[in-house]
């Protein structure tokens, strides 16, 4: 009986250091450490009044990146060239492209249509990783139930479309590691001049963006 009555208190001490600081629960600072290694007594969050904070290496759903959108607008202009790899690598194969067309009947260099089966995708990164164009990227948000499959968990290029600046607030580093590397890349490209001495340079600069990229994926 002892044992259990220390426990039993123990597992409100952090409530009485915490009652003048707002409170060990509903507080993001006092979640931290609760979840953390110096918190004490329960840790149990509140969901989802609370939620933990999510690592940058978590991964969810893909999304399609654009360019900052104009006034108005929700997203910019498409990364995404509809080259098809992401569909190609996919494993389940849940990943679906129509690729866009000019008014001549030639092909556009954008996704006209691009749908993702959230209950198929396994939610790999294959589709991230191997994208050319840094054109998709693993999301954060994990609340997706819902209790009509056929039109809330088959997401379209409009539900998947998110601006650069939503992958550089739920990534900072990793996007910074990124949008170095790709300046070294287009300053080695700008730099290249012959095949023995600049492109020797850029060979080096370009080997040195990889580097730090990859550094950026350790995040």
């Amino acid at each position: 009986m002892g044992v259990v009555l220390r426990h039993f208190v123990r597992s409100y001490v952090d409530d009485v250091k915490w009652v003048n600081k707002g409170g060990r629960y509903y507080n993001d600072e006092a979640l931290l450490v609760r979840q953390g290694p110096k918190g004490e007594g329960i840790k149990t969050v509140f969901y989802p009044e609370e939620k933990l904070p999510m690592p940058e290496r978590f991964r969810f759903v893909p999304f399609l990146v654009t360019d900052e959108p104009p006034p108005g607008q929700r997203w910019g202009h498409d990364w995404c060239t509809s080259c098809g790899i992401c569909a190609k690598v996919c494993p389940p194969q849940c990943i679906w492209i129509e690729r866009g067309k000019q008014p001549n009947g030639r092909p556009k260099p954008e996704p006209e249509k691009f749908f993702i089966d959230i209950d198929i995708c396994m939610n790999c990164g294959y589709c991230a990783e191997f994208c050319p164009f840094d054109a998709i990227k693993m999301d954060h948000d994990y609340e997706l139930a819902s209790y009509d499959r056929r039109t809330a968990h088959i997401h379209d290029k409009e539900r998947l479309s998110k601006p650069i600046s939503y992958w550089r607030e739920i990534a900072p580093k990793k996007a910074e590691a990124e949008e170095l590397a790709r300046q070294m890349a287009e300053a080695a490209k700008a730099k290249k001049k012959d095949k023995d001495g600049d492109g020797r340079e850029q060979r080096i600069s370009e080997a040195v963006a990889r580097q730090l990229y990859y550094q950026g994926l350790q995040y």
